[in-house]
Formats: structure tokens, C-alpha cells, sequence
């Protein structure tokens, strides 16, 4: 029923496609209206940060600016931490 589709981002111009599955996503929801963001402008726009975890080396993304000086972990490590 559905076709991915090719749509431009309004904040940096890049083309991403709104995929059969998001579209099936959307109108599940009741949403109408399509995406306007790429994913990249899209998690930049939350706040989200490219990190690599200290302790397993994985990359991850988190919500803050990661500082130089204190470690980073991806939520897996994170619990294990938390519940030791």
C-alpha cells in the first residue's frame, strides 16, 4: 500500500527517504503531515551527541556534550553500573 518516498530536509537540503514503514507508522497514529527533518537534523535538534562508550568501546548517542575529561557510557553499561 505503501512506497518509500524521497523527501528534501528544510533545515540542511539533504534527501532522506520517509519509508513504507514510517508512512504505516504515521498514519497508525493519526499522524498526517509528512517529516520535514532528516535523521541527523532531527537528532540534532533534540540535543543528541555522538559518544563512544568507556567502558565497551561502542558508539552511542546521548543528550548532553560529552566532556574530554569524564567517561561516557552507552545505556547497557550504564545499568550494569548503576545496578553494581
Amino acid at each position: 500500500m505503501y512506497e518509500d518516498k524521497t523527501l528534501v530536509c528544510v533545515t540542511c537540503g539533504k534527501e532522506f527517504t520517509f519509508t513504507a514503514g514510517e508512512q504505516a507508522f504515521y498514519a497508525e497514529k493519526g499522524l498526517t503531515h509528512e517529516p520535514k527533518h532528516c535523521r541527523e537534523c532531527k537528532d540534532a535538534r533534540k540535543g543528541k551527541y555522538d559518544a563512544v562508550c568507556a567502558e565497551c568501546g561502542k558508539p552511542c548517542k546521548v543528550n548532553f556534550e560529552p566532556a574530554p575529561d569524564r567517561p561516557v557510557y552507552c545505556n547497557e553499561c550504564y545499568a550494569k553500573r548503576k545496578r553494581q
